[in-house]
């Protein structure tokens, strides 16, 4: 096909979807076009063949790299899942062709509707996107017959697809998470949101640009490819938007420990007295701390500093080769028991708070544990953001872990002793594929926009390391076997460790919309500390659910202050309160936390200032 056939065929396609959008035909809708006049297709052809042609060679040279460096066809290990879920769904015909009934019912219907409308008769809609899709929220998906006869008859497939794939007989609990899992990443990949055809926004800024979305995204898409060094790397965030110190993690504090795993950073008080207690927070290693200080008016850091607590940030180091061989023991013992006595060693005083965040969190149980078998009472209570100590019901990560998939990631860590931070962002990005993956290719290669400069999306795209000891010990003996929640499960520097001799006051949040840490698994926690534990339940999610200052007056929480041990029973007596859950739990935390006593500076105490907040730790990129 030489190169006026190919414009030829090119123009004949744009000139259908002109037609749709900008006049429309007798019997599709009205127009919805912001113009009154064709587009010039021969212009807009003209433009997308010479992209294409300019492109052709760059996308030559980067699949045959990409071909060369696939190693493992099916490293996520879902094709023998896939295949006795396919097996046993063939093995009853009657479950099939019922499902298939039920397929060609909805159909038949969407057509009947679409018929009524136009003719002029109102109608109700076979399906609907959920409340939190927001895929379809361009008007034209609902004005214009045409897309939304491709909406409706998209979700009603997807749908049925997801849910017959979902109650398949004869197969065990694994290979069902695995089927519905990635039967809804095939479904997600598939809408019609994801082709320029079929997407009427994408069609219409084609028509109004003359393609130079497309072009515009096609040199996104070629940027990414060559940031992911032959695999597709999105952008999501202007990262040269923000610098760390300056219009993000800005909170005023000191440097006034590190080591070879953290920098402890003390900020400075904001009040004239402060509670006697101070308070040690451990976020998670897999990002950095200033989730936790992202702006002013959102900072956990800066709030819990006007409420009189002196506070200690860990701010994880971001680990390269020469720390391969770091051990969780090692990630205990440096990251926060060296805490805890740079902590004591720079207030004065005996005791100390702490908080976990997440995987934090899931060390920090581990290390009280320990504390307490070695009958160190240094942290006197401790609060738990979205963290997991049983993992029984660890939600749909437990998709990525099976013994075979565990053997392929400790291959891929053994070249350079750690595992790269955009895998594991990856990993998280297809928990909510739509709004962390799609979206942006949506954005940046069809709409050719440049990504928003956000600065919740900043963090969440400055992944960091992982150690191979470290990493495999998390995932096999937590995820895969559930140890820490088996009394002598595990063994932390040669002691046994034993969550139910933690008998100290616990504060236990969740949120109602994570899917990292589902609510029912933290749950779970609640039954595995001897002491008091108080659990709270907030809105949203894994970051939204705990990032939540009052002053938003977004969101909600739930409480129950009877405090059963059963979930169903927690729930049944919860009650609503509207807003954020930050001031119940500093209220409970000022009780733990003594009278108050000046403020203190950093730098007051034994230790010596370093440098100033941030640190340098957190500014490694990987």
């Amino acid at each position: 096909m030489d190169a006026r056939q190919q414009k030829e065929i090119l123009t004949a396609e744009f000139s259908a979807p002109a037609r749709i959008l900008t006049h429309g035909t007798q019997q599709m809708a009205t127009d919805n076009s912001k113009t009154s006049e064709h587009p010039d297709i021969e212009e807009l052809t003209q433009n997308f063949f010479e992209l294409a042609r300019k492109n052709q060679e760059i996308f030559a040279k980067l699949l045959e790299k990409n071909q060369q460096s696939i190693a493992n066809p099916d490293p996520l290990n879902a094709v023998p899942s896939l295949t006795r879920a396919a097996g046993q769904l063939s093995m009853n015909p009657n479950r099939l062709m019922q499902a298939n009934l039920e397929l060609w019912q909805k159909h038949m219907l969407l057509w009947q509707n679409a018929a009524g409308q136009l003719a002029g008769q109102p109608s109700t809609p076979v399906a609907k996107p959920d409340r939190g899709d927001r895929r379809f929220r361009h008007a034209d998906w609902d004005e214009n017959p045409l897309f939304d006869f491709i909406k409706q008859s998209y979700l009603i497939t997807s749908q049925w697809l997801v849910s017959t794939m979902s109650q398949i007989d004869g197969i065990d609990k694994e290979d069902a998470r695995k089927v519905e899992f990635y039967t809804k990443q095939f479904a997600d990949a598939f809408s019609p949101t994801n082709f320029l055809w079929t997407n009427p926004e994408a069609l219409r800024a084609t028509l109004e640009s003359g393609g130079d979305n497309l072009k515009k995204g096609m040199e996104n898409f070629c940027r990414d490819m060559e940031r992911g060094d032959g695999s597709l790397k999105m952008t999501m965030v202007d990262a040269d938007a923000f610098e760390l110190g300056r219009n993000i993690a800005t909170t005023p504090g000191k440097v006034v420990y590190q080591n070879d795993l953290i920098q402890l950073l003390q900020f400075t008080p904001r009040t004239e007295e402060v509670h006697r207690v101070p308070l040690l927070i451990v976020p998670p290693w897999i990002n950095k701390y200033y989730i936790l200080d992202l702006r002013e008016d959102n900072s956990f850091i800066r709030w819990m500093l006007d409420q009189g607590f002196t506070v200690f940030v860990v701010s994880w180091v971001n680990p390269d080769e020469s720390l391969a061989g770091k051990t969780f023991g090692d990630y205990m013992q440096e990251g926060i028991l060296d805490a805890v006595d740079a902590v004591i060693r720079a207030t004065g005083e005996q005791e100390i708070s702490a908080i976990g965040y997440c995987i934090g969190g899931t060390l920090l149980g581990a290390t009280l544990a320990y504390m307490a078998a070695c009958d160190d009472r240094r942290i006197k209570a401790a609060t738990f953001f979205a963290a997991q100590t049983d993992f029984s019901e660890a939600g749909d990560l437990k998709v990525f872990i099976d013994e075979q998939q565990l053997e392929s990631l400790d291959d891929m860590m053994a070249e350079k002793g750690y595992l790269e931070g955009s895998a594991m962002s990856t990993t998280f990005n297809m928990l909510r594929s739509n709004d962390l993956i799609w979206s942006f290719y949506v954005n940046n290669y069809l709409l050719g926009k440049d990504p928003a400069p956000f600065d919740l999306l900043y963090w969440n795209a400055d992944a960091t390391r992982m150690p191979r000891n470290t990493h495999m010990f998390y995932l096999r003996e937590m995820y895969l076997h559930n140890n820490l929640a088996k009394p002598g499960g595990i063994e932390l520097k040669g002691v046994p460790i034993d969550l139910t001799r933690v008998n100290i006051p616990v504060y236990l949040q969740a949120s109602k919309d994570d899917h990292i840490a589902p609510y029912p698994s933290v749950f779970k926690a609640r039954n595995q500390y001897s002491g008091p534990v108080r659990f709270v339940l907030s809105g949203s999610g894994h970051i939204a659910g705990v990032i939540n200052p009052p002053a938003a007056n977004k969101y909600q929480y739930w409480l129950n202050e009877q405090q059963p041990p059963e979930l169903e029973e927690w729930l049944a007596g919860a009650q609503e309160h509207a807003g954020s859950w930050w001031p119940d739990w500093g209220r409970w935390l000022s009780e733990q936390s003594g009278p108050m006593v000046p403020a203190r500076q950093p730098g007051d105490g034994a230790l010596e200032i370093i440098e100033d907040a941030p640190g340098s730790y957190v500014k490694t990129t990987s």
